[in-house]
């Protein structure tokens, strides 16, 4: 006997049969939906019915509501940010880690590259050198050393804006987006590391040139090469940043803090909910 999917309630499913109703008419981005008598009317629902449906689409990026004349629901294309967000919530209670970044990254992102031949002109090639340059060069204090990071990995997300495929694209960008954002990542980003900025400069100069000469199989690997030591160093400098945080904690000699054994004392007294 299969299980049944659980019964949507009546907001998620009229705010599905709208966005039925958006693709059966091709509405794009900027369309105005129907008028929310309209929607009452067609749709024999409540009006707090279909303004909560309308709340979860806003919700999903994919309306923005005006008031005043001229007012109404207007689509929207999801951006960039919003996706992020979307999928950051879906792993909010299971971190990925700096590996598991990595083992995606190197299936990925040489795929990404591959994908490129042909597809960048001029202009692209020079905003790529562009933000290279910002990195070109040792820096001259930690924090500009950290913008070096965050414009190395800038370079990656200037790829992606090219990739013909939207779904790799988006398979590639977030794990990128989740290095600038993540708290490890901001702890190694905050202690020297040049190696991590000359290495990747390297890779990134030869890959610029093998695309230029539209070299598929030359692109392919050297950004592989590029993400497997990439992850080697990061691994590596997390594991070091560890072991200083052991050390520079309490002893093990020392127990639990005095703050935590009343914590947990007090949580165990609570009743279960």
């Amino acid at each position: 006997m299969t299980r049944s999917s659980p019964r949507r309630k009546r907001p998620e499913a009229i705010g599905e049969a709208i966005k039925d109703y958006i693709a059966a008419h091709g509405l794009q981005p900027g369309d105005r939906l129907p008028q929310e008598s309209h929607l009452i009317e067609a749709l024999d629902a409540a009006k707090g019915t279909i303004r909560e449906a309308m709340r979860g689409l806003e919700s999903q990026g994919l309306i923005h509501t005006r008031t005043g004349p001229g007012g109404g629901a207007f689509l929207s294309e999801v951006s960039d940010d919003r996706a992020m967000e979307l999928m950051g919530n879906y792993f909010f209670f299971r971190p990925p880690t700096i590996h598991d970044i990595y083992e995606v990254r190197k299936q990925l992102e040489p795929s990404l590259v591959a994908s490129l031949a042909g597809e960048l002109s001029d202009t692209d090639f020079q905003r790529l050198e562009t933000v290279m340059a910002f990195y070109d060069h040792p820096s001259e204090s930690l924090d500009e050393e950290r913008q070096q990071r965050i414009k190395e990995l800038e370079f990656h997300l200037l790829l992606v804006d090219h990739c013909p495929n939207p779904l790799l694209a988006l398979m590639c960008r977030f794990p990128i987006r989740l290095l600038m954002s993540m708290t490890t990542c901001q702890r190694i980003y905050d202690q020297p590391y040049p190696e991590l900025r000359r290495r990747g400069h390297d890779y990134q100069r030869r890959l610029i040139e093998a695309l230029r000469r539209q070299d598929t199989a030359a692109a392919r690997e050297i950004m592989a090469e590029h993400m497997h030591a990439a992850q080697g160093l990061m691994e590596a400098r997390e594991a070091m940043l560890e072991r200083t945080f052991f050390k520079a904690g309490t002893s093990d000699m020392e127990g639990p803090s005095r703050d935590y054994l009343a914590l947990s004392a007090h949580l165990a007294n609570q009743p279960q909910s």
